[in-house]
Order: structure tokens, then C-alpha cells, then sequence
């Protein structure tokens, strides 16, 4: 308990400063691999509390490690920092108002997630020096996780060789151990080629890339009804092959995102949706070019982490929210309908509490709802070392993820305080694995049967690179 207390004093020895890091970066929102303002502003601060900082981590420019301490075990606290595109909203207003710019927005509240894992790393640092104890934090700065799986690549490359341990946090509309589950994911590109022709004097000369696009995305929708009720299928245009209806398209591109339960589901159904590729380019004498953008694996759960981090969550308590933090929450839940209410609450399992806007309780460990789930580049990490994951609520209950409401509640003071929050229970966590040699085998055991027989590959291929942006003047 005292150790708790230690830590926790901790944590607000720095809150205000890294405040003010999360404020900063949601003002600079960019999306993924182009976070080269955010990316400077988390090594700074990094070196500002005397971290010893590796930049270009994996080659990626965009992501950055600091590690302090010496000896002992390491423990990585992971965080992100950047944002989604079509998200733009000014800061606490309770309708879409976008800001001008270039219309990205923190609309998954990565300004927090970031900001929060490096206090944490940075009271388990304080920590380290002032107990005495052998031990090495590092923080982990990881750009593109939306769609990007630049942790995928950077366990591919071995940036997380010889971690123990790691922890990371996700704002959420509830106070939680995160459930360990996800959905691995592939992004595949699909680039169809044909040959053009005048649309009406020679139409028999033309074959359209167009067209097998269309095809391969009617195959597809028939392939829906024959896949596990959990797996999804969602695609994007890239190319329709131009403006010109009397033009026969010779090229077109579709995007595909295919998500399984496991890794060995997703490769299965990315098979199955490349022979349809194939065949809408047979019926329409094209030829497809299929490439990997990215992917990312399924999230492994750890029951000792869990329970460790449970055990520190209920010590603490729950967020400490006021009538004003309550009072715009209230209002955001206007802007949203009952099902997304509703929704939020069976997703986690608890039956809906009335005149609840904020997440005031804490949510039990074991508790069973019906999950709405999505991918993470967090599963591949969570493949290569024990892995825990906390939630905390710095949104009002109901609030849609990837949205403007998120994006407006990005700098409130409820914000603020559930990310200090999140850093108590990383940092706290953190420290059990120091002080506690047996949880630490314990939660390398658990991983160990897990992977034990099927030990992790990286499901990019070596030969794919991460989809760097330039670095924009302004950054430079």
C-alpha cells in the first residue's frame, strides 16, 4: 500500500506538465506515419525528465523509445499520439463546429493515450531511483496505430526484443481492465488493370478495371453469408479509373480491411477474398496486382497481469468526476441516441444506469457483455511479451469512437483526470512487477502457454514496408 501511495504522489508530481503535452498535441492532429510534430514534442519531453531517448525507432520516423533505470526486469508502457482524418471539432462544444486546418481531429483520444503512458513511465522512473530497485521503464512513442500497425512492424524489426513486460492504456467511456480481445486484421490493396478504348466506337476493345472492381465487390458481399459470424469485411475506393464515362477504365484500385478472431482465421478468409480478386479479373480480361498495406495480430490475454491490475484499479478507486465534468458530459449524451447509449453499456456487460453521464464506478474484472470489437497493432506486441491493457473513462458514456464528440472532449478537465487516472493504474502495475518476482513469473508462464505452440510470426511479410509520409516543411 505504501508503495501505491509512493507512486500515485508520483504521478501527480508531473500531472499538470503532461496536461499540457496531451493539450499540445491534440492543437497539432496528424494521421498516421506523418506525426512528426507530435513525435518532437513526446522526445522532448522525454529528455526534458532525463530519459535516455533512441529516435527512428524501427526505422520508423516517427516513432521514439526513452528508457530509464538500470538492471532488472524492463517493463514497456506503450503510447500513441496519432489522429483520424475527417475529425476536426473545436475543444468543449457540444455540437460539430470543425476547426479550420487540414480537418484531422484526435477523434480515438490519442492525445491522451500518449501523454498518460509517459507520465506513468515517468513516475515509474522517479520510482526507480528513489527505491533503490534494479528495474528499466521504457516508453514506447508508436505512431499509425489507426490502420497503420506500426507495432506489428516494429516487433517485426525487434524493437520490443528483451521487454518483460508491457502495459498501455485506451481512453474509453467506462473504468476497466480491457478485455483481451481483437480482431486480427489484414488492409489489402487490390489494383486492377485493363486496357482503355473509346466507350461507344469500340467498346469490345476496352476491358475495365472498373468493372472487376465492381465484380470483386459484389463477390465479396456474397462471401458475407458463408464466414464465422465474427469475422468483418470492409473496403474503401482508391481509384475508380477517372471522370470520363466514354473512357473504358484501364486501371482501378479497391481497399480491403478483412478481420478474423485469430490469425489463422484471418489468413483463411485473405485467401478466400483473393481467389474472388482473381475471379472478377477472369470474367473481365484484367489482370490484379494484390499487396499488404499492413496487418495486425488478435490480442493475447494475461490473467496475472489482470488481476494484478484489477487489484491496483480498485485500490485507487474510481475517477474522481465533479458536478461541472458531469454537466458537459450531460451534454454530449444529447448530441447521441439511446442506442448508442444503450449499445455502450451492453458492450461491457453492466445494465444502464440512469443519470450517469461519466463513468463514476468502476467496472468488475470478469464481467461479460457483447463487445463491439475492432484490430489493434497492441495484439502483435501482446504475441511477442505478456501484455496487460486498462481503460478509463475520459468520454461521456455512449460516446461513439472515431467521432467529433470524441474530438470535443479531448482537452475537458474529466480528460485530464482520467488519463492521470490511467497513468496511476499503469505506473501502479508497473511497480508489482518490479517489487514481485513471483507475478512476474507468473505472467511469463501464462504468456508461455499461449504461445507455446504457436509461436509468433509477424503477419506483414518481410518484404513490405511501413507507408511513410514525408516530413511536412513546417515539421522540419
Amino acid at each position: 500500500m505504501q508503495n501505491s501511495d509512493l507512486i500515485w504522489d508520483l504521478v501527480d508530481n508531473h500531472r499538470t506538465e503532461f496536461e499540457a503535452l496531451s493539450d499540445r498535441v491534440w492543437g497539432m492532429p496528424e494521421i498516421a506515419y506523418a506525426e512528426y510534430r507530435s513525435v518532437t514534442e513526446h522526445a522532448a519531453m522525454l529528455r526534458q525528465q532525463g530519459f535516455r531517448v533512441t529516435e527512428n525507432v524501427a526505422g520508423i520516423p516517427t516513432a521514439v523509445m526513452g528508457e530509464a533505470g538500470e538492471g532488472g526486469p524492463i517493463v514497456a508502457i506503450l503510447g500513441e499520439y496519432d489522429a483520424l482524418p475527417g475529425l476536426s471539432q473545436e475543444a468543449g462544444v457540444a455540437q460539430p463546429r470543425p476547426l479550420p486546418g487540414n480537418g484531422h481531429g484526435h477523434g480515438c483520444g490519442h492525445n491522451l493515450l500518449g501523454s498518460a503512458a509517459m507520465l506513468a513511465a515517468t513516475a515509474i522512473k522517479d520510482w526507480l531511483e528513489k527505491s533503490g530497485k534494479p528495474g528499466r521503464v521504457r516508453y514506447y512513442g508508436c505512431p499509425a496505430e489507426e490502420g497503420g500497425a506500426a507495432k506489428s512492424f516494429m516487433a517485426r524489426e525487434g524493437a520490443f526484443d528483451g521487454v518483460d513486460i508491457a502495459i498501455t492504456w485506451h481512453p474509453s467511456a467506462f473504468t476497466e481492465v480491457a478485455r483481451a480481445l481483437s480482431l486480427a486484421n489484414t488492409r489489402m490493396d487490390f489494383r486492377f488493370t485493363g486496357r482503355a478504348s473509346h466507350a461507344a466506337a469500340a467498346p469490345h476493345l476496352g476491358r475495365s478495371a472498373l468493372d472487376a472492381v465492381e465484380l470483386m465487390n459484389v463477390g465479396v458481399n456474397y462471401l458475407r453469408e458463408h464466414v464465422p459470424s465474427d469475422s468483418r469485411i470492409h473496403y474503401a475506393m482508391l481509384d475508380s479509373g477517372g471522370i470520363a464515362p466514354n473512357v473504358v477504365q484501364a486501371t482501378a484500385a479497391v481497399r480491403y480491411a478483412i478481420r478474423s478472431r485469430d490469425l489463422k482465421g484471418m489468413q483463411e478468409l485473405n485467401e478466400r477474398v483473393k481467389q474472388v480478386a482473381q475471379g472478377a479479373a477472369m470474367m473481365t480480361g484484367t489482370t490484379v496486382h494484390i499487396s499488404i498495406m499492413s496487418a495486425v495480430s488478435n490480442l493475447l490475454p494475461n490473467r496475472p497481469l489482470e488481476e494484478a491490475m484489477q487489484r491496483n484499479l480498485e485500490r485507487l478507486g474510481p475517477i474522481p468526476f465533479d458536478a461541472q465534468d458531469k454537466a458537459f458530459a450531460a451534454k454530449i449524451q444529447a448530441t447521441l441516441s439511446e442506442e448508442d447509449i444503450n449499445n455502450a453499456y451492453r458492450a461491457v456487460g453492466i445494465p444502464r444506469r440512469q443519470e450517469t453521464p461519466l463513468c463514476d464506478f468502476i467496472v468488475p474484472l470478469d464481467v461479460r457483455g457483447e463487445p463491439m470489437i475492432g484490430s489493434t497493432d497492441v495484439g502483435d506486441v501482446s504475441w511477442v511479451m505478456p501484455t496487460v491493457q486498462a481503460h478509463a473513462a475520459t468520454i461521456a458514456i455512449g460516446t461513439p469512437g472515431h467521432s467529433w464528440q470524441v474530438t470535443a472532449q479531448g482537452k475537458m478537465p474529466a480528460a485530464h483526470k482520467g488519463m492521470t487516472h490511467a497513468a496511476k493504474m499503469m505506473a501502479t502495475t508497473a511497480i508489482d512487477v518490479f517489487s514481485d518476482a513471483e507475478l512476474l513469473a507468473a505472467a511469463k508462464k501464462d504468456h508461455q502457454e499461449r504461445v507455446g505452440r504457436t509461436p509468433y510470426v509477424c503477419p506483414i511479410p518481410a518484404d513490405v514496408t511501413p507507408p511513410l509520409q514525408p516530413r511536412p516543411k513546417e515539421a522540419a
